[in-house]
């Protein structure tokens, strides 16, 4: 199957993942935790498991990676990544910046992705070699190319089981222009278009970054984990504009400098 054929797929499917969840959104969500310490609703669950029957019609043989419903058909060569509600807590907050994320993958080369943010009605879809498209127009990152002038995002500042790296995310965002938790696969969307120069996080689960991937990079972004390796399945991640990847890689890597403080 083409590289476009299956963006308009993971497109689909990510319209039709996140307007299930959206039905939701705004209301009283019973909210549980995971093992893991993070939120799951109704809204979570029911938008993955629709997703699942949809797949299930238009590719049987696939293999399915969810969060909220683990692992389906192992064997299967190649596998769609589901990510019902990226953000939960973003969304039972009734805060727009939620998105959905799919991700179809042979092994860990991710050969389509689709971010659609239903609460603010705007959809990425990319493939390796096809371009990024946001609401069906292309995409691309910025053409900023100093540091000074650059927007930072991360999810979460306070970095909470990898502290170590409140002092990179420091020494970066005292060397640029703004600095954010504008988090979330939000972040992603506004490197890819432009709006923003760099987002990291410190912790990632396939289908928190599969989908992604090809997001920033076909839009002329560079996306990799924290050692610098290009790919979509974590631990980590750094994604940047093409002109600061370099540099904010570097600073990312720096001891911390005492009595630096993050912009306002």
């Amino acid at each position: 199957m083409r590289g476009e054929d299956l963006m308009q797929a993971a497109a689909e499917l990510a319209r039709l993942t996140g307007n299930a969840a959206l039905r939701y959104y705004g209301g009283t969500a019973n909210v549980e935790t995971k093992g893991d310490g993070s939120p799951v609703t109704i809204a979570d669950r029911t938008a993955e498991q629709l997703a699942r029957e949809w797949l299930a019609i238009r590719f049987p043989a696939d293999g399915i990676l969810g969060e909220e419903l683990g692992l389906s058909r192992p064997d299967a060569r190649r596998r769609w990544i589901i990510d019902p509600i990226d953000g939960t807590r973003t969304f039972v907050r009734r805060v727009p910046l939620w998105g959905t994320l799919i991700a179809v993958a042979v092994g860990e080369t991710v050969l389509a992705g689709a971010a659609f943010f239903p609460a603010v009605g705007e959809i990425l879809a990319a493939a390796p070699g096809c371009g990024c498209w946001w609401n069906d127009v292309r995409c691309q990152v910025s053409a900023v190319g100093e540091l000074a002038d650059a927007a930072v995002l991360t999810t979460d500042n306070r970095f909470r089981g990898a502290e170590r790296r409140i002092g990179a995310w420091q020494n970066l965002s005292a060397r640029s222009s703004v600095a954010r938790t504008w988090g979330d696969c939000y972040g992603y969307l506004l490197v890819a278009t432009g709006r923003a120069e760099a987002m990291i996080d410190d912790i990632v689960s396939p289908w928190d970054a599969a989908a992604l991937q090809p997001i920033v990079t076909e839009a002329g972004g560079v996306f990799t984990n924290w050692k610098g390796e290009s790919t979509g399945f974590g631990p980590d991640v750094i994604a940047t504009n093409a002109l600061l990847a370099r540099e904010i890689r570097d600073v990312l890597s720096l001891p911390a400098q005492s009595g630096v403080t993050a912009n306002a």
